[in-house]
C-alpha cells in the first residue's frame, strides 16, 4: 500500500523583501522558515517513511544568487536515497528562470520529467507510474495536459502538472487545462502545483493543489503543507493534508465600533490575536490587523496611526511572548459624525466611486497595465523593495485600490493635510 507526498511551490530561498523590522520582531525566524518547513517535509518523508515524494513545479525561485541553495536541496535530495524514496519533479514557471540549476547533478534517486514533451516514470517496485512534463520557459500558455499518455494497466496513475487549471485569481494563466482534460487520460491521482491556496478541484479521482508549504507574505495566509496520499488496489484511498509551516500568516479583522478609546480598540486587537494563536497551538504568526466599525475612536487612531501600531506590537510581545510579529495595521474605522456630514452629499458619491474600484475588472485591468509599465521605468533597488507588486501585482493593485477609501475621507475632511 504505497504511500506518496504531494508537495509544489516550495520557492526555496525566495527573498522576503521589505519586512519591516522592529526591536523584539522575529525577522531571521521569517526568513529561515521555508528551509525549515521543507526540512519538516524531508523528516515526515523519511520517518513515515513515504514511497514517493512528488514535488510540482516552482521548487525554486527563479535563478539562484549562489550555489548554496543548490547545494542545501541536494543533500537533502541524498538523504531521501539513503532511505530508499525515489522523487519526481517537474519544472515550473520560476525554475524555468533559473540558469544555474541545470548544472547541478542531483542523487540518482531524483527523477525531473522532461520539459519539452510528456514523460512517464514507472516505478515497478511500488507500482506507481508517474507522467508529467514541466516547463521550458518561464511563460507556458498552451494546455500540456492533453498531450499526457494514456494510464497504463495494472499501476497506479498519477499525473504531473503546473497550471491555473481554468484559471486563479492572482496566478498567471499558465498551461490551462480543464478537468475534463485531466479525466480523459484515466490516472488515478493528478499532482497540480502553481497555486498556492490548497483546493481540491475533484475527489473522484483526486485532483488537488497542495498549496505552498510556507507562507511568505501575507497574501499566503492559513496553514500550508503537502498531501499524503495512500493508495490501495489500484485507486487512491486516501489524500490528507499534512501542515508543515512554521509561521503562520494571517489577517485580523476586529470590530472596535463599541470601544471606548483607542487603547481600548487596540486592547480588543491584542485579545483578538492571542485567541487566533492560542488556536492555531501557539505556532509564531505573522499578522496584519485591520480595525473597522463607525467608532468615536476613529479621530484618535487616525491622527497617530504609528503610535497605536506600536501600542499594539509592545502589547502583543508582552503577552505574546515575541511569538507575534505585526506586519501593520489598517485603520478602516469611520466618524459617526463624517459618516452623517458625507450621506447624500458629493463626498459620499466620490466615496462610492472609490468603493467600487476595487470590484470593477475592466477598470482594474486597465490600471494593472498603466502600473505595469509604470514600475518597468523605475529603478532595480525600488522594484525589489516593493514587495507587493513584484509578486502579485493584481493582488496589490486591489489592495491598494481598497486603502484609497479612508485616505480620500481624512483629505475631503480637512484631516491629514500638511500644514
Amino acid at each position: 500500500m504505497p504511500t506518496i507526498i504531494h508537495t509544489a511551490d516550495i520557492h526555496l530561498d525566495s527573498p522576503l523583501r521589505n519586512l519591516p523590522a522592529y526591536e523584539g520582531a522575529p525577522v531571521e525566524a521569517i526568513r529561515g522558515a521555508a528551509r525549515k518547513a521543507f526540512d519538516g517535509l524531508i523528516e515526515e518523508a523519511v520517518s513515515r517513511p513515504a514511497d514517493l515524494l512528488l514535488i510540482s513545479g516552482d521548487l525554486y525561485d527563479g535563478d539562484w544568487q549562489d550555489y548554496n541553495t543548490g547545494l542545501y536541496f541536494a543533500a537533502r535530495m541524498a538523504r531521501l536515497r539513503e532511505a530508499g524514496i525515489p522523487v519526481c519533479i517537474i519544472a515550473g514557471n520560476h525554475d524555468a528562470e533559473s540558469r544555474m540549476s541545470r548544472t547541478l547533478r542531483l542523487p540518482d534517486n531524483v527523477h525531473i520529467l522532461p520539459a519539452d514533451r510528456p514523460g512517464t516514470v514507472l516505478l515497478e517496485k511500488i507500482g506507481v507510474a508517474v507522467h508529467g512534463q514541466g516547463f521550458s520557459a518561464p511563460a507556458v500558455k498552451n494546455n500540456l495536459a492533453a498531450r499526457y499518455p494514456d494510464a497504463l494497466p495494472g499501476v497506479v496513475n498519477i499525473g504531473m502538472l503546473h497550471t491555473c487549471a481554468t484559471g486563479r485569481e492572482g496566478h498567471e494563466p499558465y498551461a490551462p487545462c480543464s478537468l475534463d482534460d485531466l479525466r480523459a487520460r484515466g490516472y488515478q491521482y493528478w499532482a497540480l502545483g502553481h497555486v498556492h491556496q490548497r483546493e481540491v478541484l475533484c475527489e473522484n479521482p483526486p485532483v488537488i493543489f497542495p498549496g505552498n508549504i510556507q507562507g511568505r507574505h501575507i497574501r499566503e495566509t492559513g496553514p500550508k503543507g503537502c498531501m499524503i496520499v495512500t493508495t490501495a488496489d489500484g485507486y487512491v484511498s486516501a489524500a490528507l493534508f499534512h501542515r508543515l509551516d512554521r509561521i503562520r500568516w494571517e489577517r485580523i479583522d476586529v470590530d472596535v465600533r463599541d470601544a471606548a478609546d483607542a487603547h481600548d480598540a487596540v486592547g480588543a486587537a491584542c485579545d483578538e490575536t492571542l485567541r487566533l494563536l492560542e488556536e492555531n497551538s501557539g505556532l509564531p504568526m505573522a499578522v496584519r490587523i485591520a480595525l473597522s466599525g463607525r467608532s468615536a475612536v476613529h479621530d484618535p487612531l487616525s491622527a497617530d496611526p504609528e503610535r497605536w501600531l506600536n501600542q499594539l506590537r509592545l502589547d502583543l510581545l508582552d503577552a505574546g511572548g515575541g511569538a507575534v510579529w505585526v506586519e501593520s495595521m489598517e485603520i478602516r474605522t469611520a466618524s459617526p459624525a463624517d459618516m452623517e456630514i458625507i450621506e447624500d452629499s458629493p463626498i459620499g458619491e466620490l466615496l462610492t466611486l472609490a468603493d467600487g474600484i476595487a470590484s470593477d475588472p475592466s477598470l482594474m485591468a486597465e490600471m494593472d497595465g498603466v502600473m505595469a509599465e509604470l514600475f518597468k521605468k523605475l529603478p532595480k533597488e525600488v522594484r525589489d523593495a516593493l514587495a507587493g507588486p513584484a509578486d502579485d501585482p493584481h493582488a496589490w493593485l486591489a489592495e491598494t485600490a481598497r486603502g484609497v477609501r479612508p485616505m480620500l475621507l481624512g483629505r475631503l475632511l480637512g484631516r491629514g493635510r500638511p500644514r
